[in-house]
C-alpha cells in the first residue's frame, strides 16, 4: 500500500532535520581543520573509486570545474593528491588520492565513528532499538545512492 503524501511530506521533513542536526555533529571530527567537507569529500571518492579526472570529480560532487581545479590545487598543494596527465588524452588530468590523503580520510572515518558511537552509547539504546537503527540506515542509504 503506497504512503499518503501527507505522511511522505511528514517523513522527509523529520528525517531532513534529524539528518541535518546529525551530519553537523559529525563534521566537526575530522583528521585535518583546516580542511573543508568538500575537499574531504573529493579525498573519499578518490579513495573509494580510484582515479578520476577533475571533470569527473567536479559531475560527482555537483560543483563547476572550475571550482574543482581549485580544490584539487589545495588538495595537491598539502600533498594530499597527485595530478598525472592522461595517457590517451594529453589535455586531459587524471587525479590521484596519494597515501597522505588515504590516512586523513581513514583517521576523519575513525574520528566520526567513534563520536558517532560515544553519542548512541549515552543513549543507552536497546539491541532492537539498535537494531531498527541499522535497518534505518540501509533505507537512507538507498534513497542517496537512487
Amino acid at each position: 500500500m503506497p504512503a499518503s503524501d501527507d505522511l511522505l511530506q511528514l517523513t522527509a521533513t523529520d528525517l531532513r532535520m534529524a539528518t541535518f542536526r546529525l551530519a553537523r555533529r559529525l563534521r566537526c571530527a575530522r583528521a585535518v581543520d583546516e580542511m573543508s567537507d568538500a575537499q574531504l569529500a573529493v579525498l573519499a571518492t578518490l579513495r573509494l573509486h580510484g582515479r578520476r579526472t577533475i571533470s569527473a570529480l567536479a559531475e560527482r560532487e555537483r560543483v563547476t570545474a572550475p571550482s574543482m581545479t581549485s580544490m584539487i590545487n589545495g588538495l595537491e598543494t598539502q600533498g594530499f593528491v597527485l595530478r598525472t596527465p592522461d595517457s590517451d588524452d594529453r589535455r586531459r588530468v587524471q587525479v590521484d588520492i596519494t597515501d597522505a590523503g588515504t590516512e586523513i580520510v581513514a583517521q576523519t572515518i575513525r574520528r566520526r565513528d567513534e563520536l558517532l558511537a560515544a553519542m548512541l552509547a549515552e543513549l543507552d539504546f536497546t539491541p532492537d532499538e539498535l537494531s531498527t537503527l541499522r535497518e534505518a540506515s540501509e533505507l537512507m542509504r538507498r534513497v542517496v545512492e537512487r
